[in-house]
């Protein structure tokens, strides 16, 4: 920053010691003194010029004393006061704004007083920009009492709001949980912007809220939930606050002084209040990396719970890692924190409903826990047994085979070779073998790490399984036979109704053919009879033709007379 030479002597004379003049007033800001001119500093502030014509100087005293603000604030101040130009910024604006009006620079006591200039100047060039609004809310982390007062915080957060409102992506890209969410058309838009876009947005390269510190961030956050912000992008902005101020900060490093491990506590205990109650908008894996640090950092119960109840709600989308959670405080002795799980799976049971995918997923992750954890040497009988319990009492309502279990017992006894024959036992307890397959039956019955009981009931009942195998196989075979048998005689019932089908119908047409053939039967004698008549008619009018009995008149009646000789023919 360069400093003209009148600006290094206006320091100089401010902030040097100086014999005091009668006519000057010493301010003490933040352990630095100020002298300046009664007459100027009378002139714009009207608290002082009250406090002088009360004449009371104890007042004075402890007013001048007291001042809340930073040298170099004060160092603007006094510039105004002496007709400087002040060259104001979004870190600056607001000191200024608090320091005039604490000062009581209105425009009552003086016409273009620094209160009207500084707010006129955030008001145009300041809350019109998202990244200069948080710039300028930043600065009020120091003087957060008098930027309350003077209501400057409200206005910062509520121009903050209403941005994000209108555009949610300057929260942060919305967090994609690839096991259960499904990016909408827009989201898929806004998280592969085109070049054309990120140069025309002018605000694509935004200031993030994780700049603030967690007084003002929380403040705005509280404000965002009750506004029309959607979850997920406040669940984004959350989420990065998280990752600078706790997990950056603290991955790879064990020796972290007190204040800074003081301040993660806060940090993520300040972001589980904060967090929505809605399900999905975190990954499981996030919320287990966030307890992880909640118990590293010993932050309180409540934000624990919080943790834990929002993990249970969704536990069918976890992974058997996430579970692996390292032991801190009175559980050092164990490798994992076995109660913690214990806690969360009891939250999905107690919350879940009765989704069958979502109880077979959490079904089949306890069994791997288990078997994860079955390795462990320092893991006390009673905590791997009530796991074996839970983790059998899981997979009940599943139709899920206890393989899974048998195999986290076997390495459990193999870590554990030192254990009696009791204690043996006592791991086998939860074991339900009637629900194990046929080939860890037959392993575990040569299972030489098994308690011989165990391996007798177990013998028993491959036993029982093999003669109900054979008895079923028998069943199977009559039953074939049965269905064999009943088929043939349906194809023989089938082909006998068949053919009797077709000689009826055969017979149909006998029996039609026989009516038919005594109808032309009847008409042919019919027909012959009448031929013969008329045939015997015939030839006998012939023959009596022949013999001259019919006339031209065709009288049939005649009869044949002897021929008469004529007398001239017998002379």
């Amino acid at each position: 920053m360069v400093v003209s030479k009148r600006s290094l002597i206006f320091i100089m004379v401010c902030r040097l010691p100086k014999p005091k003049s009668r006519t000057d007033i010493q301010f003490h800001v933040s352990g630095v003194p100020f002298n300046l001119d009664r007459d100027i500093i009378v002139e714009k502030s009207g608290k002082i010029a009250e406090l002088l014509k009360e004449k009371s100087e104890d007042s004075i005293q402890e007013f001048l004393r007291n001042i809340p603000a930073h040298p170099n604030t004060f160092e603007l101040v006094a510039r105004f006061c002496h007709g400087f130009r002040l060259k104001m910024s979004c870190e600056n604006v607001l000191p200024l704004a608090c320091l005039a009006f604490y000062l009581g620079m209105t425009e009552s006591h003086s016409p273009n007083n620094l209160l009207s200039k500084a707010l006129t100047f955030f008001e145009q060039k300041i809350l019109p920009s998202w990244n200069e609004t948080i710039k300028a809310f930043l600065t009020t982390e120091d003087i957060m009492q008098q930027a309350v007062d003077t209501g400057l915080v409200d206005e910062c957060i509520e121009s903050l709001v209403g941005k994000a409102v209108n555009n949610p992506y300057l929260l942060g890209e919305p967090i994609v949980n690839f096991i259960s969410d499904e990016l909408s058309e827009d989201d898929v838009l806004h998280h592969n912007p085109s070049a054309r876009r990120k140069l025309f947005v002018s605000e694509w390269q935004s200031e993030d809220l994780t700049i603030l510190p967690l007084s003002l961030y929380e403040l705005t956050i509280h404000s965002l939930n009750r506004h029309a912000v959607p979850l997920r992008f406040v669940a984004a902005s959350l989420l990065k606050y998280s990752k600078k101020w706790v997990f950056c900060s603290a991955k790879g490093d064990e020796k972290i002084s007190v204040c800074k491990t003081n301040r993660q506590r806060e940090v993520i205990e300040a972001v589980e209040r904060l967090m929505p109650h809605q399900k999905g908008l975190f990954p499981c894996t996030i919320l287990f990396e966030m307890l992880r640090f909640a118990i590293r950092l010993e932050a309180n119960a409540g934000c624990r719970n919080g943790l834990e109840l929002r993990i249970g709600k969704q536990l069918d989308q976890a992974t058997a890692s996430d579970l692996l959670i390292p032991s801190r405080g009175y559980a050092k002795e164990r490798r994992y924190d076995i109660e913690c799980v214990k806690r969360i799976i009891k939250h999905f049971y107690r919350d879940y409903g009765s989704n069958m995918e979502g109880l077979i997923a959490a079904a089949k992750l306890i069994e791997e826990f288990l078997f994860e954890v079955a390795s462990d040497r320092d893991l006390e009988i009673n905590a791997f047994v009530s796991l074996v319990e839970m983790s059998s009492a899981a997979s009940m309502g599943t139709d899920r085979s206890s393989d899974g279990i048998y195999r986290a017992i076997d390495t459990y006894l193999d870590k554990h070779s030192f254990l009696t024959e009791s204690e043996r036992e006592e791991v086998c307890r939860g074991l339900d073998y009637h629900r194990m397959s046929a080939e860890a039956c037959e392993h575990a019955a040569k299972n030489q790490r098994l308690p011989l009981r165990i391996v007798v009931q177990v013998l028993f009942l491959v036993q029982l399984q093999l003669r109900d195998a054979i008895v079923k196989d028998i069943q199977r075979t009559d039953n074939k036979l049965t269905q064999d048998e009943v088929e043939n005689d349906r194809e023989l019932n089938l082909s006998e109704a068949i053919v009797k089908n077709e000689m009826e119908k055969m017979s149909n047409k006998v029996i039609e053919l026989e009516k038919e053939c005594h109808v032309m039967r009847k008409e042919i004698e019919e027909g012959c009879v009448h031929m013969v008549k008329k045939e015997k008619t015939n030839m006998w009018r012939e023959m009596k033709r022949k013999f001259g009995c019919i006339n031209k008149m065709n009288n049939c009646n005649c009869q044949v007379k002897k021929k008469r000789v004529h007398p001239k023919l017998g002379t």
